[in-house]
């Protein structure tokens, strides 16, 4: 329902990076796309806050904007969201409520939410389908009033409504939202007329900070009163109204719940359950929380003698949540209001709500009607202690050291080349080496991470700490009390893995340089990256590659976003389709080239680079061997293992190898090092005698067998053209060590 509102205002930009569980919002609109349905310039950014930054930059074009995002996403462009409502650009972000890490939690509370209370954008609240169409149209209208002219969020709860399934009643005639949406506004000073120069976000002191800030200040609270013109004029065309306190049976009520979303629809099966026994309950949920509707709270709560504010989100250490404060600060103004107020913490992480639930909260309002007073005035809904007797025990001893050195890979420095020479034995004398992952973890049939991964493995000699960052491989091999790692493994953000781990390695040898810890010489330190990671943690990764830590990384290339739906990356090749670069009569799939990670790394002059796939697995043994000795004796090393993902390439799980055999035959995916600066290509498949066309690996895959046809044929060759000029220049740099 957002996707079908903003396709029929018809934005001009959409900057956006998939998140669940907001994803969807621009995987619709890409399908739209495809099939002509509306103009909006999608543009998949590297991460959130680039996403946000391309959502400015068109704002302050003057364009109508649009974005969707959640939890962490949300959190990694909250630095850029001020500076847009600071200078007064208006804008529509749909905010798909989530919890925000840590631990990693995927499903819906306000956790995200409360920390965009602050940042001067105008929030609207909706608890249902209905309402997130609904108020995706009024949303643009309200930021570009001429009294408010700000950037507007509509937030709903993630799952519970943003994947919701509910008769949703839409205009067909998409003239009829724009023509209550009106022509773009152009009474303000944009940057895209060349002929009216401006300057925008000059730098300010103190004396005209404060003014900007009190006429941003007076904006926001204008939107009070636009809000309620807005929603009566789209009650005029839809029928339905929206005002900026959904009450259910507040007229007498003596108890009350005060919810956000959808949490309020179940509260409200409650009230009718005591209302059948006489007791005077009822639900309160604000439609509009930024400006927050101080007075119109006051007024509901004028006869209530209870009420129970829960709240999907806490503000730690300030006894009680953020809206609890705002509601008593409300009363506090009203000398007449005895109205007792307990706060409840509740549904984190996702936690379903029940109308069972609804009423133990109403018990708790009555309980304190009833005394006089509020026993606990704060507190947390739903926690259970643990039972000691349930205590997991480890299915695995653990593992370290010895268990994992074979003894039979040498590695010996080469004084005269300048290289590192490697020999491994032939692999069946590796299997028994103990896997590094244990049975058990969640990854789809066929799945390549984790043979690509356990083949990487078996050339590392002895203990290694890993860092997974969010995706494929961290999601199927941890979920809380259980884990597939048997050796210690550190989570954090795709953006920020690599800086994270270099933290750790410094630390692990300043404090053993100290005294206060010992562990062998032959810990490894590896990051495990990939769904895009190379893509938001590039910076980060360029960052500690530029640093040199004794670490490797390595990234495992399913050419996509597969942890999220099998969006697109920038590692994503010419042509192939994905759920945000759809196949149809407007589109034929990525408009434009992947990303070549490896050359990108090797030009941070860090020690090793190597490509890889379990296709080769003697080759790819090899160079992890070398990795884990430059990382121990000069600095970092970065991996790129090419590996199969056969749910979202949409191709047959038995032909794993063969697809990536044939991406490395026809030059896609060649194999070669960049050791000390010098190129050497390790596998040539012209010299084997085993080039093989592209369309060869294209064939096998169900993503690609668009390009096969003839009105593709442009773009094939497009395609082909490209994967020949950087196998070119890779043979030129085998050829010349100066390259």
């Amino acid at each position: 329902m957002a996707a079908m509102a903003a396709a029929q205002i018809n934005y001009h930009i959409m900057g956006y990076f998939p998140i669940t569980p907001s994803t969807e919002v621009a995987q619709f609109l890409d399908q739209m796309k495809a099939r002509g349905e509306h103009d909006i310039k999608l543009i998949a950014a590297d991460g959130e806050h680039g996403s946000a930054g391309i959502c400015y930059g068109a704002a302050v074009a003057g364009a109508r904007v649009f974005n969707a995002t959640s939890a962490n996403g949300f959190m990694y462009m909250l630095e850029q969201l001020p500076v847009q409502s600071g200078t007064r650009f208006p804008m529509v972000m749909n905010l798909a409520t989530r919890s925000v890490s840590g631990p990693l939690d995927i499903r819906g509370d306000h956790s995200d939410l409360y920390f965009g209370l602050n940042i001067g954008w105008v929030i609207l609240t909706a608890r249902t389908p209905q309402a997130v169409y609904d108020m995706n149209i009024m949303a643009l209208k309200i930021a570009e009033h001429s009294d408010v002219r700000l950037p507007v969020i509509v937030a709903y709860d993630g799952f519970f409504t943003s994947h919701q399934k509910r008769k949703v009643q839409h205009f067909t005639d998409r003239k009829i939202v724009q023509q209550f949406v009106g022509e773009r506004k152009t009474d303000y000073p944009t940057a895209i007329d060349p002929t009216k120069p401006v300057t925008i976000g000059a730098h300010m002191l103190g004396d005209d900070l404060i003014n900007n800030h009190y006429q941003q200040s007076n904006a926001l609270y204008n939107a009070y009163d636009v809000y309620k013109k807005v929603a009566e004029e789209y009650e005029a065309i839809s029928g339905r109204k929206y005002n900026v306190l959904d009450t259910y049976m507040m007229e007498d009520a003596e108890v009350a719940l005060f919810l956000l979303n959808s949490a309020a629809e179940t509260a409200k099966d409650a009230v009718d359950t005591l209302r059948a026994k006489g007791i005077k309950a009822g639900v309160i949920s604000p439609n509009i929380i930024r400006p927050f509707p101080t007075a119109d709270i006051r007024n509901a709560l004028k006869n209530v003698k209870a009420l129970l504010v829960g709240e999907r989100a806490d503000s730690y250490g300030a006894n009680g949540p953020n809206l609890t404060h705002e509601i008593k600060s409300a009363l506090q103004d009203d000398k007449d209001n005895k109205t007792i107020v307990l706060s409840r913490v509740f549904g984190l992480g996702g936690k379903d709500f029940f109308d069972e639930e609804a009423l133990q909260m109403f018990q708790l309002a009555i309980d304190a009607m009833e005394k006089g007073y509020a026993e606990k005035p704060f507190d947390y809904f739903g926690v259970v202690p643990g039972d000691p007797k349930s205590k997991l025990k480890p299915v695995i001893e653990p593992m370290h050291g010895s268990a994992f050195k074979s003894g039979l890979i040498e590695v010996t420095p080469d004084p005269k080349t300048n290289k590192v020479n490697v020999k491994v034995p032939p692999l069946r004398q590796l299997t028994d080496k103990p896997k590094r992952l244990g049975s058990g973890h969640g990854a789809c049939p066929g799945c390549g991470i984790f043979p690509g991964l356990e083949l990487f493995f078996k050339g590392i000699e002895g203990d290694v700490v890993t860092l997974f960052h969010t995706g494929c491989g961290y999601v199927v091999s941890t979920g809380y009390p259980y884990t597939s790692h048997k050796q210690t493994m550190i989570h954090n953000l795709f953006q920020n893995g690599p800086a994270t781990l270099s933290g750790t390695v410094e630390a692990f040898y300043e404090m053993r340089r100290r005294g206060e810890v010992e562990f062998a010489d032959d810990v490894t330190f590896v990051m495990i990256t990939g769904d895009g990671g190379m893509d938001i943690g590039m910076g980060s990764a360029i960052g500690t590659a530029n640093r040199n830590h004794k670490l490797i990384i390595l990234e495992y290339d399913n050419e996509g976003y597969m942890n999220t739906g099998s969006q697109m990356s920038y590692s994503t090749p010419l042509g192939h389709m994905t759920s945000t670069t759809n196949v149809g009569k407007n589109q034929k799939g990525k408009a434009f080239h992947h990303k070549d990670t490896a050359q990108i790394m090797a030009a941070t002059n860090i020690p090793y680079v190597f490509t890889g796939t379990e296709a080769f697995p003697q080759d790819l043994v090899k160079k992890a061997a070398k990795a884990q000795w430059y990382a121990q004796n000069e600095g970092m090393a970065y991996g790129k293992i090419l590996i199969t993902c056969p749910l979202n390439w949409k191709s047959e799980d038995r032909f794993g190898a063969t697809i990536m055999e044939a991406a490395v035959n026809c030059n896609f995916f060649p194999l070669y090092e960049v050791e000390r600066g010098e190129t050497t290509i390790t596998y040539n498949p012209e010299e084997k005698k085993s080039k093989v066309e592209l369309t060869e690996w294209l064939k096998y895959m169900g993503k690609t067998k668009h390009l096969l046809k003839e009105e593709n044929a442009e773009m094939l060759r497009e395609f082909e053209q490209e994967i020949e000029r950087r196998w070119q220049r890779l043979k030129s740099k085998h050829e010349n060590p100066y390259l």
